[in-house]
């Protein structure tokens, strides 16, 4: 594979210095990415430069994942409009351990001459002295150049610390420091980090003489114009505790055509062919969603597993399309208050389990009277715990799910939950 090619096809590469891909046509090369310990878990927007370290191995070249345990303590001011937070020494490190384990799902540190290696750059400026490091590297690099940097001069108005302006240099410092010892002759990165990466270009080439390169992707975001990777709880996380692979699935599956037809190339594993065939069914219906439906059991499976897609699949059953009072009960608490999120819901009591319909459809709040009631049994457009009810019906603790809730229904749509806590 020619990675420059293959990035081209995927629409995703953005700048190359010259010569990086003849560099990569020459001969098996080590290549980098930094990811900074902002927290505990990454985000689908991280996904981006691990498909750049995935293709880059599946050409043949070694990857080099870089956790900031040192610039984590700076804090990258690219594309940020104020200050980050500066995390304490436990809390990088716990999100340096929780990262590692995800970055595994994603490439081989196992195996090959080209398997990937993880470094840490907080082993080699743990016992850095602050007065050489300004004296043996800060004089290789202007102030002017900082200054011409996107990153700095984006903050210049709000204003920007000495820490944060230092980071392009620290950044810069790291690829120093694996050219020289791990013999990596490329850095990538999101086009945010042109100037950070382009900063160790030129000090590498000013301290040793020689050429080291850069490549970087394009930013992905939505055809809104919103960053790309967030939804309206926030970022969505390759941790299931932050975000379930039910919620992870939905994401995927409610994209726009315009969003899905970017990250079909941007993210997907199959074959060229497979994915201009999915392409094309999807412009031929679009109402199919071919590119969302094959995006979310991809992606799902490569971040989670195959029995949590299973499971989204079931628990999107549910609420969608027919399902059976079995299926339900299949869910536990979590994941049924996930499936029915936004659904109304009344707190009741135990007593009312055992009072009737009225109590149940009128009482709760579900139905505005009992007139409706009347009408809704007799047009046979009620149901509890997905099973149609006509007025005779009773309940018992039995019936309720998880041994709390009940959910109410009246035609396809209509839902409330009852939590008799």
């Amino acid at each position: 594979m020619n990675l420059v090619e293959e990035l081209k096809w995927r629409n995703m590469l953005q700048d190359t210095t010259p010569g990086t891909e003849d560099q990569l046509q020459k001969e098996m090369t080590s290549a980098y990415i930094g990811f900074d310990p902002t927290a505990d878990s990454l985000h689908i927007g991280n996904m981006v430069p691990i498909m750049l370290l995935t293709l880059l191995q599946k050409a043949g070249h070694k990857p080099i994942v870089l956790v900031g345990g040192a610039t984590g303590r700076v804090g990258d001011p690219s594309g940020k409009k104020a200050e980050r937070k500066l995390l304490s020494y436990q809390e990088i490190q716990h999100n340096l351990n929780c990262q590692k384990a995800q970055l595994e799902r994603f490439l081989d540190f196992e195996n090959g001459e080209n398997k990937a290696e993880l470094v840490n750059n907080y082993d080699w400026f743990k016992d850095m002295n602050f007065l050489d490091f300004i004296r043996d590297v800060g004089k290789h690099i202007s102030v002017n150049y900082m200054m011409a940097k996107d990153s700095v001069k984006s903050r210049l108005e709000q204003g920007i610390s000495f820490t944060e302006f230092s980071y392009q240099l620290v950044q810069g410092y790291d690829f120093y420091h694996l050219f020289q010892n791990n013999n990596c002759l490329l850095q990538m990165g999101g086009s945010d980090q042109w100037g950070n990466i382009t900063t160790g270009t030129e000090l590498i080439r000013r301290m040793t003489g020689k050429e080291a390169h850069a490549l970087t992707a394009q930013l992905l975001t939505k055809s809104d114009g919103s960053k790309f990777g967030k939804s309206e709880g926030g970022n969505v996380w390759l941790d299931a505790k932050r975000t379930s692979p039910y919620k992870f699935y939905q994401y995927w599956l409610n994209i726009a055509d315009e969003d899905a037809q970017k990250c079909i190339r941007f993210f997907s594993l199959r074959e060229h062919s497979e994915i201009e065939d999915i392409e094309k069914q999807h412009a031929e219906a679009p109402h199919t969603r071919s590119l969302q439906n094959a995006l979310a059991e991809e992606m799902t499976i490569r971040v989670h597993s195959e029995e949590d897609l299973a499971r989204a699949k079931q628990a999107s059953n549910i609420l969608f399309g027919k399902s059976t009072a079995e299926d339900l009960r299949a869910l536990d608490s979590e994941q049924f208050l996930e499936v029915f999120d936004g659904v109304p819901q009344s707190s009741v009591s135990k007593e009312l389990l055992t009072e009737g319909l009225e109590a149940l459809f009128v009482q709760s709040g579900f139905l505005p009277s009992n007139s409706e009631l009347r009408r809704a049994l007799k047009e046979n457009s009620l149901s509890i715990n997905k099973t149609k009810i006509g007025d005779n019906h009773t309940c018992t603790d039995s019936d309720l799910l998880n041994g709390q809730y009940l959910l109410l229904q009246r035609g396809k749509k209509s839902y409330f939950i009852l939590n008799f806590s």
